[in-house]
């Protein structure tokens, strides 16, 4: 009984019982994935990742069904189907990814959902033992690599810091120099001045850590001509 089992899951043919041990296989190794996503908070979790790895799962066996029972070729195309996955799923992936103006977020699930798809169909080809090893890689760059780029500080955000002034500013290198100073890369910058209500607003786009202190740094704007309002954002906003 074990053995017949055993038989169908490692045979390259389709069998009822291997295409649901693969469709299993898939659905924790996306779930797994997912989990790690959702742990960071990002849209697309368990049941994204679970349902991309069992379609790319199943794409695959019906690659390698239909020229085995509809054609009769025991060497035919199986990756004719399955193709369509690796690009088809970039849809998806392109969903994921958050776009404002002047932050990019999600570049990370995009590919992982990539990634997912991509170990479906592996699982659907009988690649156990490498989707398997794929996955824990994958677990091991989200979750081990960030930690590297955190102790090393790394990771940089890129944000919008927003400053309102009283009055038409001839010079904002004050400005400037108060950010740079903090540890802060000013990567570009608009202005809007106001000459009806008698205001200017900045807006600088900066790259910077996590670790630095933004109370601080706004308290030290502040004291560049007590300004009306001093914002931090992922938006420009004129």
């Amino acid at each position: 009984m074990l053995q017949n089992i055993y038989n169908d899951i490692i045979n390259p043919d389709v069998t009822l019982t291997g295409a649901v041990v693969k469709l299993l296989l898939s659905l924790v190794l996306g779930a797994t994935i997912g989990f790690e996503r959702r742990r960071k908070g990002q849209i697309a979790g368990l049941r994204t990742f679970a349902l991309i790895s069992m379609g790319a799962t199943l794409a695959m066996l019906i690659s390698i069904y239909i020229p085995q029972v509809y054609l009769g070729l025991k060497n035919g195309d199986p990756g004719r189907i399955a193709a369509q996955v690796v690009s088809g799923v970039g849809f998806l992936g392109a969903g994921a990814i958050i776009q404002m103006k002047g932050s990019v977020r999600g570049l990370t699930t995009a590919a992982g959902i990539w990634m997912t798809a991509c170990i479906g169909l592996a699982v659907g080809a009988g690649m156990y033992l490498i989707s398997i090893i794929t996955t824990l890689l994958i677990i091991f760059i989200l979750v081990n690599i960030e930690r590297i780029e955190v102790r090393h500080n790394f990771l940089w955000e890129t944000k919008i810091i927003r400053v309102k002034m009283h009055g038409i500013l001839a010079d904002i290198q004050p400005l400037r120099d108060t950010i740079t100073s903090n540890n802060v890369h000013i990567s570009d910058e608009f202005m809007k001045f106001d000459y009806e209500e008698g205001f200017t607003i900045v807006n600088f786009m900066v790259r910077s850590t996590s670790q630095v202190n933004v109370p601080e740094l706004f308290q030290k704007i502040k004291q560049q001509g007590d300004p009306m309002s001093i914002t931090i954002t992922n938006e420009m906003n004129m």
